[in-house]
């Protein structure tokens, strides 16, 4: 018990707080607030609402609004970035607006993508400082109580995040839509890099000082000549190679001074012809000495990825039982639905993993590589592939549609390479999971994930003559190249979407639900299906798993015990953003979630930020 203890026996201070995006510096998404719980929560109402006032539906801009802020609260104080890359200080009992800074990011390049999921805080030496990049390649350092850019740091507040990485190619994107790790006085930075050409800016990892801004330290993600997995590309294609970077969240551990990447695959992410092996550290989890950027451990969670399955969640620091022993953890969520756990300082699987062949790719000059990491457990929380049989009846227009779509398809299984025939493959380039995680109950040793079930519908076609790569993938008209109908239902037969308690310690599901609903099939008197969503969730002491994520609007609370709906409300737009949960100065427990739509699944946009309590 000794252990569960020390994990619930937080400060005072720092439970009625959300002090880094997952919770903790690595990830749980706990609170052990319970003012709110199983009994009352039917109860919770809309405490306040702070609209931004930066969305864009596409039309006034030419790029969509995504909502994906995950807010921190600290000292009393609500700390949001906007899809515009606003910062802003909100007092977080009542939602008044305290500061806001604006980098005035250029609205009309179209590379600003309008997305952003938060900062970072750090303190010492009396400073208290808010870190956060930009699209347009600046990492921000400004002063928590006043709003103004940290003078002493870079250049009057800021550093040029593309120095060293993206000068060869200033036309493609270097910059950050997650928040940095920090690590004692070190800010360490992941990014977002253009993948779309094989030969673009570096993923690399980079720490810079909290203090000054210099660069401290840099993880190649793509080997050097000289250094450990270089050999794992072929020649001379590691060379200016893209891709292969953590545009997701780090994780530290700073009891042992490690930080954990989740890295994504090289670009191009379908096609992998021009980077023959298994091209090392892509979709990866890499452990670094947090202090000096050296490897410690990696793993490779798929070798030669021409799938575009990125590692794209914050790697999960938790502890598990084996035995009597205690063991600290990493557990990381996979796009194909995998979970895989490691020993958190060795890098050994805790469940065992199985390479196991898979099908060879048809596309000339693609070397698929010949075997794959299978974890034994936990089960895949997605589906991995489908057949003809199970194409979608739930409407007579869906059920044409997709017969129609696939009459001359291949239906793969996780990892048949695309072909020169259309081919539906699940669970698709945004899985699966995604960025929102999981969130972890260290009483329990329950993950919780939510997922959904969207394949992918697409081919390789040939390009011209003297293209840069020979092949790129072709969808067949339907949005972003999903498998599903133009009206957003997915194409294979429901349910769609789960939430998921994983017992850590056996590797076996606690429970699973459906996940949301769509309003059209519910009103013809079709049951819950599960919905597309993005996203993730939050678990407290009070007995509560707290989530929004799904395109139908919907902020959730479950028991984290059954699974049961316990509370569903409507939200002016999806949350596609992760919960978050505090204490007010006024006693009260808050849950606060970002409510921007869109995002690729709907056309309601809004900027709402919702707070809620009990009366």
């Amino acid at each position: 018990m000794r252990w569960t203890l020390a994990f619930l026996a937080l400060s005072a201070a720092s439970a009625q707080q959300w002090p880094h995006w997952g919770g903790d510096a690595g990830g749980m998404k706990f609170s052990s607030l319970k003012q709110i719980d199983r009994t009352n929560v039917t109860k919770l109402r809309e405490a306040w609402t702070y609209r931004t006032g930066d969305v864009s539906d596409g039309t006034q801009f030419p790029v969509r609004t995504a909502f994906e802020a995950t807010p921190l609260v600290i000292d009393g104080v609500m700390y949001v970035v906007t899809p515009f890359a606003r910062l802003i200080a909100l007092d977080a009992t009542t939602g008044k607006e305290l500061w806001v800074f604006d980098p005035k990011i250029d609205k009309e390049r179209s590379a600003n993508l309008f997305i952003h999921r938060g900062p970072a805080y750090w303190s010492g030496g009396g400073m208290k400082r808010l870190f956060y990049g930009t699209l347009e390649g600046r990492l921000y350092a400004i002063d928590a109580a006043t709003g103004k850019p940290s003078q002493g740091f870079g250049e009057n507040g800021s550093i040029d995040f593309r120095e060293g990485i993206g000068e060869k190619f200033p036309n493609l994107r270097v910059g950050m839509t997650s928040p940095p790790a920090i690590y004692k006085d070190l800010v360490i930075c992941g990014s977002i890099v253009s993948d779309g050409e094989p030969r673009s800016p570096a993923g690399d990892v980079r720490a810079f000082s909290a203090r000054t801004g210099k660069l401290v330290w840099r993880f190649h993600t793509v080997p050097r000549p000289g250094e450990f997995g270089n050999d794992t590309w072929e020649g001379d294609s590691w060379k200016d190679r893209g891709g292969t970077n953590a545009w997701s969240v780090l994780s530290v551990d700073e009891k042992r001074g490690l930080v954990f990447l989740p890295l994504t695959s090289p670009s191009t992410d379908l096609y992998g012809g021009d980077r023959k092996g298994q091209n090392l550290f892509g979709d990866s989890v890499v452990a670094l000495n947090a202090a000096t950027g050296k490897r410690v451990w990696h793993f490779q969670t798929i070798h030669h990825n021409i799938w575009d399955y990125d590692l794209p969640s914050q790697p999960a620091l938790i502890e598990v039982k084996r035995g009597r022993s205690t063991v600290p953890a990493v557990a990381q969520a996979t796009k194909m639905g995998f979970v895989f756990l490691f020993h958190r300082e060795t890098g050994k699987p805790l469940f065992e993993i199985a390479e196991r062949p898979v099908p060879a790719s048809e596309i000339p000059g693609e070397q698929a590589w010949p075997t794959q990491p299978f974890p034994l457990k936990p089960p895949p929380v997605t589906r991995q592939s489908m057949t003809r049989d199970e194409l979608s009846t739930v409407t007579p227009a869906a059920r044409e549609f997709c017969a129609e779509i696939t009459k001359d398809a291949i239906f793969g299984t996780l990892y048949t390479p695309i072909g020169l025939k259309p081919t539906v493959l699940f669970p698709g380039t945004n899985g699966g999971t995604n960025w929102g995680g999981s969130a972890f109950d260290p009483a329990t040793q329950t993950l919780y994930i939510n997922s959904m079930d969207v394949g992918m519908f697409t081919r390789m076609a040939k390009r011209p003559e003297g293209s840069e790569i020979p092949y790129r993938s072709q969808g067949f008209g339907t949005p972003n190249s999903r498998f599903w109908t133009k009206d957003m239902l997915p194409c294979q037969q429901p349910p769609w979407a789960h939430i998921t308690a994983i017992d850590m310690n056996t590797g076996e599901f606690r429970w699973r639900s459906v996940l949301g609903v769509i309003d059209e099939l519910v009103e013809k008197g079709i049951p819950p299906t599960g919905a597309p969503n993005l996203g993730g969730p939050m678990v407290t002491a009070g007995g509560l798993v707290f989530i929004g994520a799904t395109n139908d609007s919907r902020f959730r609370a479950f028991d984290k015990d059954t699974g049961k709906e316990l509370w569903v409300t409507r939200l002016p737009a999806s949350a596609h953003a992760n919960p978050i949960t505090y204490l007010g100065k006024d006693g009260k427990q808050y849950v606060a979630i970002a409510a921007g739509g869109g995002n690729k699944y709907n056309s309601v946009y809004s900027d709402s930020l919702v707070v809620f309590s009990l009366p």
